[in-house]
């Protein structure tokens, strides 16, 4: 899909590519397809230039629009795989994450290198969250390059390297794997191709009409298809102003993304998709009440995306215990462990996790059941969180919570409504130690924390079990929940014993 968007670019050059919304929510173009295939060339020729070869890993921290799409199409056009950075993540997540993926270059935009102004210098040139590991390669900045920023990537005039024509490796994005400590998810070629395929199928874009998301997994399928693509406004205000005046005949967004529109009392039309997060039918028929002509909850794992799709109506008519998630995509097989746990396996599926061999199933670590030839979540086996559709490996984090005063630290998920979670994070002092003197002492601790940073935290004794007493993550997020009640986000107030 990406070979036959790279050719349809160039077929209407003025038509647009991508929209944004002004301050009023109107839409405004801000590339158009010849704009984005002339950038993808010229990052193309860059990034050679620059002495990148197939089989090379480029690291990515650049926002969603023009730029970002046309240096993945570059990527592609070259055989490089793209891994993923987020740069908001933290420095204990992105040394572990790059520590896996070692690029040979890391372009980052200048917004991505101000979130990550707290890390320490790469090669001495740029101020990116990124561990000090001299064979990681150098910092390159795409697009506009404030002061501090890594020295400038900049499109190149001329022809375009001819393009690589294999199967081998793509992409590189974290998630989660059966351990707390994030794994590299590899997708190859073909199947990246594949899952593009279903979610074209699933959401059947028209040309000439615009859908909104900001994903790649949207972009990429609507831009294939004709159609324009509108990249949400943060506000969710101005999201419901810019989905008033835009009138997309599709949009994407997350469960969190979704509750806050709502509130906007928005007017909404077309089809809407939600996922990366439990969708609860009651979102989805919010969401036709304010008049979108279907809702759609999708099913989808960073190693095999889409699974299953389900529409409200469907979802709100089950009665049976479980979250209904629908029937499996075309080409998407299914199968039930001993043990409860969904395995799937389809064309859309990763190829490996990185540094390990493939496999012929993915552990969702899901439980679940049929209903017929539906599938029905009983709830996550692993210790993950999912809080507002970003994963938190809370391994990664409870060492730094061990400041001096602390006995004992462990972040859990607590249930916030609607299928979210809130993220808490339960201390055990030492004996002795003055809880606020304590809570002075993390405050730093949690600002580094940057998007894992947990709603509250609670002063008590972390429940054991067990006889090497090890922590009892159940009963601390039962402990959690009842002492969060009125409890103030993290950072300001916090409840103790």
């Amino acid at each position: 899909m990406l070979d036959e968007l790279a050719a349809t670019l160039r077929r209407r050059p003025d038509a647009p590519a991508v929209l944004t919304a002004t301050a009023s929510g109107r839409p405004r173009v801000r590339a158009t397809r010849g704009d984005l295939a002339d950038l993808a060339d010229g990052y193309a020729a860059a990034l050679h230039h620059h002495g990148l070869v197939a089989g090379d890993t480029l690291g990515v921290a650049v926002r969603p629009g023009p730029r970002s799409l046309a240096v993945l199409l570059a990527a592609h056009r070259l055989g490089l795989r793209v891994a993923v950075l987020d740069p908001s993540a933290g420095p204990e997540v992105l040394t572990a994450r790059l520590a896996l993926a070692r690029p040979a270059l890391v372009v980052a935009d200048a917004a991505a290198q101000a979130v990550a102004g707290w890390a320490r210098p790469l090669a001495g040139r740029a101020r990116l969250a990124l561990p000090r590991l001299t064979d990681l390669g150098p910092v390159r900045t795409v697009g506009r390059r404030l002061p501090g920023c890594a020295p400038a990537l900049r499109p190149r005039p001329g022809p375009a390297p001819t393009p690589v024509d294999d199967d081998g490796d793509a992409v590189i994005i974290f998630t989660s794997g059966t351990t707390s400590r994030p794994r590299a998810v590899v997708h190859r070629r073909s199947g990246l191709d594949a899952g593009m395929r279903a979610v074209a199928d699933l959401v059947r874009p028209r040309p000439d009409q615009p859908v909104l998301g900001g994903t790649f997994f949207v972009l990429i399928p609507a831009l294939a298809s004709g159609a324009p693509v509108a990249l949400p406004a943060r506000s969710p205000r101005r999201l419901a102003g810019q989905l008033d005046r835009l009138r997309p005949q599709a949009s994407y967004l997350t469960p969190p993304q979704v509750r806050a529109l709502l509130a906007e009392g928005p007017r909404l039309s077309g089809r809407f998709y939600s996922g990366s997060a439990p969708v609860s039918a009651t979102l989805l028929d919010r969401v036709r009440q304010a008049g979108a002509d279907e809702a759609w909850g999708v099913y989808a794992l960073t190693e095999l995306f889409p699974a299953a799709a389900v529409e409200s109506a469907e979802k709100s008519a089950f009665t049976g215990a479980g979250d209904l998630v629908g029937s499996p995509l075309p080409g998407v097989r299914t199968r039930i462990g001993t043990d409860g746990r969904l395995l799937l396996a389809g064309p859309g599926q990763a190829h490996r996790y990185l540094g390990e061999p493939p496999a012929e199933w993915v552990d969702t670590g899901d439980v679940a059941r049929y209903d017929g030839e539906r599938l029905v979540l009983a709830g996550r086996s692993k210790d993950m969180v999912l809080r507002r559709a970003v994963n938190i490996y809370p391994g990664l984090y409870e060492p730094g919570l061990h400041v001096p005063g602390v006995n004992l630290a462990v972040l859990v998920g607590v249930p916030a409504g609607d299928g979210d979670e809130r993220l808490v994070a339960v201390v055990e002092p030492e004996p002795g130690v003055d809880p606020d003197r304590l809570r002075r002492c993390l405050d730093p601790v949690l600002t580094r924390m940057g998007a894992a940073r947990p709603d509250a935290l609670v002063v008590a004794t972390v429940p054991t079990s067990g006889r090497s007493r090890k922590p009892d993550r159940a009963a601390a997020a039962a402990l959690a929940a009842a002492r969060t009640g009125h409890a103030e986000p993290a950072g300001r107030r916090y409840r103790r014993d």
